[in-house]
């Protein structure tokens, strides 16, 4: 296998918990009900994600059973507990809801810990409740009690075992957008410039009088960042919604080459879907496979060129990011030339970042 300093993911868990249906059905676009028919995963299985410039990672996908304390192979490749958890950023730990947690599953977690905490102290934790659908949970009251039962077990665990530290909880479902808004959240902690695009799209929604606004990866539907405002699930589900009805339409009538593999989307890709609560749905192209996808009142949309020139200058901004040099002082010139449409001025560099919108 080949080295990579790409930033990782590891996907733990017991068998059965629904590990690699998470894998593939955020990352490989697979149908929640095809699911059903996936083999337990026997080996290491490594997804290499990079659909755009700002989120390039790995998702590796251990077997329920597997023991850190043996040799792990992969692809002919023996890989020590050095080499898995040393540039891991996130830890996702997969525990079926509709099991009750038992001691094995809990004290591989506490295993998962005190053997990447002496490798990696930056590792976020983050723990899947994971099938929380079905007739066990009709009810969110039920999905809520759940999660605290859990919650509160793990900290037992962990309590016993001398560990004091932090970790995330969601309620997760491949048949809903949950997974995709759990992921996002630990797919934002790879990204080291979240607090500047954070702080743009403020600035966006506030000049433009937006009501919320996301920055999609289209391939995965994984928001990479979006505005202060809370995120609420419906909202969330409708953006994510307009991307598959672009991309599908896109499909139809948008593809210049009927045999390319490529999905439906390039830099003039945009739309506008307006809602019968007086709400509009407005989807701009603004890097390689990024898109920017507002809710905005109908009557705020009516100054679509005011919006657009904010928008233009957004992306200017948000391609200005991530030039800024490195630590070497060497700019990144490959981000560049991803991000821009046209040739990049060489020895450019870039001091600030800061946009100036029109009101």
């Amino acid at each position: 296998m080949e080295s990579s300093n790409r930033p990782r993911i590891l996907l733990m868990g017991p068998r059965r918990s629904g590990k690699s249906s998470i894998q593939r059905v955020v990352f490989q676009k697979m149908s929640p009900h095809e699911t059903l028919f996936l083999e337990s995963t026997n080996g290491l299985e490594i997804k290499h994600i990079a659909n755009n410039p700002f989120v390039q990672f790995e998702v590796w996908d251990f077997p329920g059973d597997i023991d850190m304390k043996e040799d792990i192979i992969y692809e002919d490749q023996v890989l020590t507990p050095k080499m898995i958890f040393g540039t891991c950023v996130a830890l996702v730990y997969v525990i079926d809801a509709q099991d009750d947690p038992s001691a094995d599953a809990l004290g591989r977690l506490k295993e998962m810990v005190e053997i990447s905490r002496g490798i990696n102290e930056n590792i976020f934790f983050e723990v899947f409740i994971h099938k929380v659908d079905g007739d066990l949970f009709l009810s969110e009251d039920l999905k809520i009690d759940c999660q605290r039962d859990i919650q509160q077990q793990v900290a037992l665990e962990l309590e016993d075992a001398g560990f004091d530290m932090h970790f995330s909880y969601y309620l997760t479902s491949i048949y809903d957008q949950s997974i995709f808004e759990a992921f996002s959240k630990v797919v934002q902690k790879l990204v080291p410039q979240l607090p500047a695009m954070e702080n743009l799209l403020n600035i966006l929604i506030a000049e433009c009088e937006m009501e919320k606004a996301f920055l999609f990866d289209v391939v995965s539907k994984i928001y990479v960042a979006t505005d202060h405002n809370p995120v609420d699930i419906q909202s969330y589900e409708l953006c994510s919604d307009m991307i598959d009805v672009v991309i599908d339409v896109s499909c139809i009538y948008g593809m210049k080459n009927e045999a390319s593999d490529e999905i439906a989307y390039d830099d003039k890709s945009s739309s506008v879907i307006r809602l019968n609560n007086n709400m509009v749905l407005y989807l701009r192209q603004v890097a390689s496979y990024l898109a920017l996808v507002c809710l905005v009142r109908t009557q705020n949309f009516d100054k679509q060129g005011l919006i657009d020139y904010n928008i233009d200058c957004f992306k200017t901004a948000l391609s200005k990011i991530f030039l800024v040099e490195d630590s070497k002082g060497q700019v990144l010139e490959e981000k560049q030339q991803s991000l821009t449409e046209g040739k990049p001025s060489t020895g450019e560099s870039v001091k600030e970042n800061k946009i100036t919108l029109e009101q």
